[in-house]
């Protein structure tokens, strides 16, 4: 696959010790020659040499220069990196001079993008690169790691391999009935298939979005009557005072938002106005956008005052009766109860820290598993969920030929989460097993 040259400053652009700058396309070995006053033999693939950057006779930077051959590079086309001073203004003036000689300016993710459609790796594996990238905390990156060396594909190859077995003989049965010798699929041998494969996608959809929750942070609100600690519980566990805490109830008028990892988790923090019955206009705002985030919350820290509860507070159980919750006795020192106790104002949450961290050790766990890793490939799964439902629903009710029109979307939406041409595989794999060119 021919692409023009492309290059991008690959490293942070602030000041530090080195930045890198990339090149990547068949005329990266040219330029950097033409740049660099190098010999062709000095050009080895798999080396790094020390050299200089020249515009024309001014020298701009001495620099590394590692050179990468096709396909053996992380674009599998040849490559350049040049490992530059971090210098802002040094990095700059290299990628000019490099677009200058005839190199066009990366697009956001190219570099991965060609890799991709040079197969030197999968899409579930691109994703898992910008997810690894992206991530904040231990878990993250494992799970990213995990995709990186092929998670996705080992999950999803063993229904990948008995649907596309499944479609390849509804299509002989169909095309080729005179081929007598292969399996004749009636409904009632796809239905067990269907049942099977329905239990798998639903399995994996279960386990994804229960991990995509612990990967890219718990949306959490602090729910509770005014004035009972909710702003000091956020200030807390953010550990620094962002809420303004007072003993005026009503104080928090908007939401308030923080993010905060706790050990192997991350919060998403969302401090709410005090819900009650006012007649404050302001303070009503407030409270209706706090009843919009309690419905939006993945978790629910239900604060209640130790030392004073009422029947707000009975309210306020009954209303976030069917979140995922935690219901939390401040002000322990003043008074303590039975249950989790905290004094957000002297910074005693330990017990909650655990206690949030136990609520959530299972789907930790689930990094160590090989699953769906973000919102497109879960979409995908969903997506090939409803076609494998709709195709059980109708089985006993239409031909194979038409309820395999489904199964057809399906095996598409599967193929989509790798970045397969499943057109283009299913006819190989029809020809490669049914001697069909005889």
């Amino acid at each position: 696959m021919i692409y023009d040259t492309v290059c991008a400053i690959s490293t942070a652009l602030k000041q530090g010790a080195i930045s890198i700058v990339r090149m990547s396309g068949a005329d990266s070995f040219e330029i950097i020659r033409e740049v660099a006053h190098l010999e062709r033999d000095k050009i080895k693939p798999n080396t790094i040499i020390y050299g200089h950057i020249y515009d024309d006779d001014q020298m701009l930077d001495e620099v590394l220069i590692s050179f990468f051959k096709a396909p053996k590079s992380y674009t599998g086309e040849d490559m350049v990196e040049i490992n530059c001073h971090g210098s802002i203004y040094v990095t700059r003036t290299i990628l000019n001079l490099l677009l200058k000689k005839g190199c066009r300016l990366a697009e956001p993710g190219e570099f991965t993008k060609r890799a991709y459609l040079n197969e030197r790796i999968s899409l579930s594996k691109a994703d898992s690169i910008n997810d690894l990238i992206k991530a904040d905390n231990a878990i993250s990156a494992k799970n990213a790691l995990r995709g990186l060396n092929g998670s996705v594909e080992r999950l999803l190859e063993p229904i990948y391999q008995e649907m596309k077995d499944v479609l390849a003989m509804i299509e002989v049965n169909i095309d080729y009935p005179e081929y007598e010798d292969e399996r004749q699929m009636s409904n009632d041998v796809i239905k067990p298939y269907l049942r099977k494969w329905i239990n798998q996608c639903e399995e994996m959809v279960e386990k994804a979005e229960r991990f995509r929750i612990v990967k890219d942070g718990i949306k959490t609100v602090i729910i509770g009557k005014p004035n009972v600690g909710k702003s000091s519980l956020l200030n807390a566990l953010i550990e620094e005072d962002k809420a303004i805490v007072t003993d005026v109830a009503g104080t928090t008028r908007d939401l308030v938002e923080g993010r905060v990892k706790l050990k192997n988790i991350t919060l998403d923090l969302i401090d709410t106005a005090g819900i009650r019955n006012s007649a404050d206009k302001i303070e009503r705002i407030g409270i209706e956008k706090s009843l919009k985030a309690l419905q939006e919350a993945e978790l629910v820290l239900l604060v209640l005052d130790a030392s004073n509860l009422s029947d707000e507070d009975e309210e306020l159980l009954e209303l976030t009766r069917n979140h995922k919750r935690l219901v939390i006795y401040n002000k322990s020192d003043l008074k303590k109860q039975d249950g989790l106790s905290i004094s957000a104002k002297n910074n005693e949450i330990s017990a909650l820290v655990d206690r949030i961290n136990e609520m959530y050790q299972d789907d930790i766990l689930l990094a160590d598993e090989d699953i769906l890793n973000n919102e497109r490939q879960i979409a995908l799964m969903k997506s090939a969920l409803e076609h494998l439902r709709s195709m059980y629903l109708n089985i006993d009710e239409l031909f194979v030929d038409v309820i395999a029109v489904d199964l057809q979307e399906a095996f598409h939406d599967l193929c989509q989460i790798n970045g397969i041409e499943y057109q283009e595989d299913l006819i190989d794999h029809m020809f490669r097993n049914f001697c069909l060119g005889k």
